[in-house]
């Protein structure tokens, strides 16, 4: 029981990263100490992307899983959970690319907004 709990705890961490790495700079428009832990994240999170390596979430989550005795997973975190729901044709290099540009690009966007706001005060 506690290696499916696990499990599942690893599982909402990733998405929980996952959100962040996207939206994460908006919690500087609130707290200015959240720029120090985003930009780490959106940088880890543009280079899983970017390079097509997988993230170490999945395979600890898979290791968990197995000792449970739930079922694995192939792929990574993105391909098994939210692909079908994102992506339903699969995931291929054009497609991890883009997820790297957006990564960046909104997150360029939020900090051009945040400290457009800041330097207006």
């Amino acid at each position: 029981m506690f290696y499916g709990f696990a499990a599942t705890a690893v599982l909402v961490v990733h998405l929980g990263f996952i959100v962040f790495v996207l939206f994460g700079g908006l919690l500087a428009t609130w707290r200015r100490w959240a720029i120090a832990i985003h930009l780490p994240a959106a940088a880890w999170g543009f280079a899983v992307e970017a390079t097509g390596t997988g993230c170490p979430l999945t395979p600890l989550e898979n290791a968990l899983r197995a000792r449970a005795g739930m079922a694995r997973y192939e792929g990574g975190f993105i391909e098994h959970w939210l692909l079908s729901v994102i992506y339903p044709e699969g995931l291929t290099r054009d497609t991890q690319y883009a997820l790297a540009g957006t990564v960046i690009v909104f997150n360029v966007l939020v900090y051009a907004w945040v400290f457009g706001r800041r330097k207006g005060k």
